[in-house]
């Protein structure tokens, strides 16, 4: 494969399991080819063209030759200057790392991550939100996440992949929909007695087994395993990072009993104990990993090899065995 056909395959995958569905992401699409339209002359040249095909701003080729064959990756959670240098080093022991795969994005990816947030509002809409409320709730955090995003130096590994002549991409909100698309079906398609039913059914999840041995895996943040589950929703997986925390109380009114989430803000957690919603954190890199994890079987399956790093906690559910 090709750098440009493994990342192609990735924006394929992700609109597969994305929470708005196909005609969802179509009318997203629309929107960014709307916006290029109405753009005055001055500013059309800036405008990302990219945003007119992947509906998913934190998911890009951040350096290197897109026509480069790819027999080996090197794909973790995290990469920064360090796992650059490792893909180096490794490279120089003749490993050969044709491509670095993170899942948290960099560069431009990452300075754009605020603009995949509005999945969110679908997402909520889902759950029973009214869409406008969900929408206007949003609103705000999305410009907080924009504003906190500014001051980052967004470029430091990229640049080093750069100097290195390593091919580099992330995948984030495409490995997120991955990731949320197995979890909603394991634990939104059938009901739960009560909050311990939810975190034994975690623990058989291979990502979160083994985070668990991490010290790493599954906690409950609100509530007790005792306490009835109600209606369960996994509804902090995907959308760039946690919401608005005005959300729990239009949630609880929703009638959601239980929400699975990678992590949550102190304030979040808050919200959801006012409002009295049990709140389970399945882990921030088991759940990455899920995702992850997923696509990397794909490409397994064509041939190419999977070096693990960075935080990934690598299982095969082709193979359903540790690797």
């Amino acid at each position: 494969m090709t750098v440009e056909e493994i990342y192609k395959l990735g924006i394929k995958m992700g609109i597969d399991a994305d929470p708005r569905g196909k005609k969802g992401v179509e009318r997203h699409l629309a929107r960014q080819k709307k916006i290029l339209s109405e753009l005055p002359k001055n500013k059309k040249q800036d405008f990302d063209r990219e945003n007119l095909t992947n509906p998913y701003a934190d998911s890009r080729i951040l350096i290197g030759d897109k026509k480069a064959q790819v027999k080996k990756v090197m794909a973790g959670i995290d990469f920064e200057t360090g796992e650059v240098v490792l893909a180096d080093r490794l490279n120089e022991k003749g490993e050969g790392i044709d491509l670095m795969i993170a899942h948290h994005p960099a560069g431009g990816a990452l300075s754009s991550l605020h603009e995949v947030m509005d999945l969110q509002v679908d997402l909520m809409a889902q759950y029973g939100v009214p869409i406008n409320v969900a929408e206007g709730m949003l609103a705000g955090r999305i410009d907080q996440v924009r504003r906190q995003l500014g001051p980052i130096n967004h470029y430091r590994s990229v640049d080093a992949a750069r100097l290195l002549s390593i091919n580099y991409m992330c995948l984030h909100t495409v490995w997120d929909n991955m990731g949320w698309y197995f979890m909603k079906n394991k634990f939104e398609a059938r009901e739960f007695d009560t909050v311990g039913d939810v975190m034994d059914e975690l623990r058989k999840v291979p990502e979160y087994a083994q985070a668990i041995k991490f010290k790493a895996g599954p906690s409950l943040f609100v509530g007790s395993e005792k306490n009835r589950a109600g209606k369960v929703v996994v509804s902090e997986f995907t959308g760039g990072t946690e919401g608005a925390k005005e959300i729990y109380e239009r949630l609880s009114h929703a009638g959601v009993g239980t929400i699975i989430s990678m992590h949550t803000s102190e304030e979040n957690r808050d919200q959801a104990k006012k409002h009295h919603i049990n709140m389970v954190i399945a882990g921030h890199m088991a759940s990455d990993s899920i995702g992850a994890n997923l696509f990397l079987d794909e490409l397994e399956k064509k041939g190419v090899k999977v070096v693990p790093t960075a935080g990934l906690v690598r299982v095969s559910h082709n193979k359903t065995s540790k690797k």
